[in-house]
């Protein structure tokens, strides 16, 4: 007999580094549910975004695009364009699903509803954190309490409803984000009042715990010395501005890694009640559960923090779960270069459907039968400099990851690259030092940035 086509249940998490759970290897936080998701699937350890900031990141992960091709660039509010982005929920809909979005939109700060969506909730720019206004079907309800909770519930309503078709759930949480203003620039006002605030329930979680220091958690004057593109952006860091956006963040300090993990403990709660739901109804076996970030989080790695928007391993890098059991065998770990387009086409081809010619992810099916041979042995990383932190003027980039190499080419640091950036992964997964001057990589360093400008190129279609 045919197997039904699956639903679709993805769970997104606003600022989740890759380490940011149990099974990710956080030295003390508690997510039993999402590790569940790791037991029971598959956790690809090598899964990365390609534009490392809130906006652009999400409508790839929509799109199955990368930025350059999508539009949605930076975080500035971008309304009308995030009204036509070629979402794969049109495509789904099309094939007879039901679809949902709950949570976070973000690209545009208004919450309306967008082309899509059969169900719609959100909230303008990055909502509230505590009694939330939040936009339900074109019509604004203010809903008291804490929003993860909020949201959970409405998940859990959502899966839990008798129908005769397929379904789509988009669940993007505001957590882990700390509360905060958007001005249309892409400017971040954080709350100084509150900023990460977590459910009353788990006000004492994690208390005196320590996230431990890494190699690479080393102070401005020394990563100037084999960084030297960041020279001039750390001296603007100590300009009055700045300091006026630094002062109000705990800067990757220890509270604040304290205070998102127990934002994620709401979170975690939300995902063991999905699961539960999906049991009870006997869909569970038949949904098929992604679970992500969508960007990676510096703790004072490279000298940067509050910051994700620069291609070293933990601004790119992203928790990266799929459950599934008729394709996905419990336990799998992945080490294959995955990126945020690639769930779009994904779930298209288990709903039956062809992803269009637009879409530049890969389906993953063929990594779960363990076919490998053909798939991508490098990725673009972009970025464009923008307004939201006033150091990072200039700071325009394209990178290429390989299964080892990293090369990061600053844009607008120098047309022979000499303030480029390269790096040997295995033998140096900190990333500290740049190879970019070493005659033993010169034909590396050529090769890669030939590549480089391949993948460029193919980005925007030419």
């Amino acid at each position: 007999m045919r197997r039904r086509r699956p639903s679709f249940l993805v769970i997104l998490v606003d600022d989740l580094r890759h380490d940011e759970f149990g099974a990710g290897g956080h030295p003390y936080m508690k997510t039993p549910h999402v590790d569940r998701l790791a037991q029971e699937g598959a956790r690809f350890e090598r899964a990365f975004h390609t534009t490392p900031i809130c906006s652009p990141n999400r409508a790839s992960i929509l799109t199955g695009q990368y930025a350059s091709r999508h539009g949605i660039i930076d975080n500035v509010a971008r309304d009308a364009a995030s009204h036509r982005l070629p979402n794969y929920h049109l495509a789904l809909q099309r094939l007879g699903y039901e679809t949902a979005h709950l949570g976070k939109w973000h690209m545009g700060n208004d919450g309306m509803p967008r082309p899509g969506y059969d169900h719609w909730v959100a909230f303008d720019g990055h909502g509230r954190l505590f009694d939330p206004w939040l936009c339900e079907n074109g019509t604004y309800v203010q809903h008291t309490g804490y929003i993860t909770d909020i949201l959970n519930e409405m998940a859990v309503e959502f899966v839990s409803k008798p129908r005769e078709k397929p379904w789509s759930l988009f669940l993007a949480h505001k957590a882990v984000h700390p509360d905060a203003a958007q001005a249309n620039d892409g400017t971040l006002q954080i709350d100084q009042a509150g900023g990460y605030r977590v459910a009353p329930r788990h006000e004492r979680l994690y208390e005196g715990a320590v996230f431990p220091r890494t190699p690479n958690m080393l102070p401005p004057e020394r990563i100037v010395k084999d960084k030297p593109a960041w020279k001039e952006a750390f001296a603007l860091r100590t300009t009055d501005r700045a300091r006026a956006v630094l002062d109000r963040l705990h800067a990757g300090e220890q509270e604040e890694i304290r205070l998102r993990a127990r934002m994620m403990a709401s979170v975690d709660e939300g995902v063991g009640l999905l699961v539960e739901a999906l049991e009870r109804t006997g869909q569970l076996d038949n949904t098929f559960i992604v679970f992500l970030g969508d960007n990676g989080y510096f703790f004072g790695e490279h000298g940067l923090g509050p910051e994700r928007r620069f291609a070293y391993e933990d601004g790119i890098r992203s928790p990266f779960l799929v459950r599934y059991p008729p394709k996905v065998r419990a336990g799998q770990r992945l080490k294959d270069l995955v990126i945020c387009q690639d769930i779009a086409p994904t779930l298209l081809d288990l709903a039956g459907g062809k992803p269009g010619a637009q879409i530049q992810g890969r389906s993953l099916l063929p990594l779960f039968a363990g076919r490998r041979a053909a798939w991508r042995r490098a990725f673009l990383v972009e970025y464009w400099a923008e307004n939201a932190m006033p150091w990072l003027v200039g700071m325009t980039y394209k990178a290429i990851r390989t299964d080892r190499y990293k090369y990061i080419h600053w844009v607008n640091r120098g047309d022979a690259g000499e303030l480029d950036e390269l790096y040997d992964l295995d033998r140096d997964p900190y990333e500290i030092r740049n190879l970019i001057r070493s005659r033993a990589h010169a034909r590396l360093r050529q090769s890669l940035r030939r590549d480089l400008a391949g993948l460029t190129a193919s980005a925007l279609g030419l």
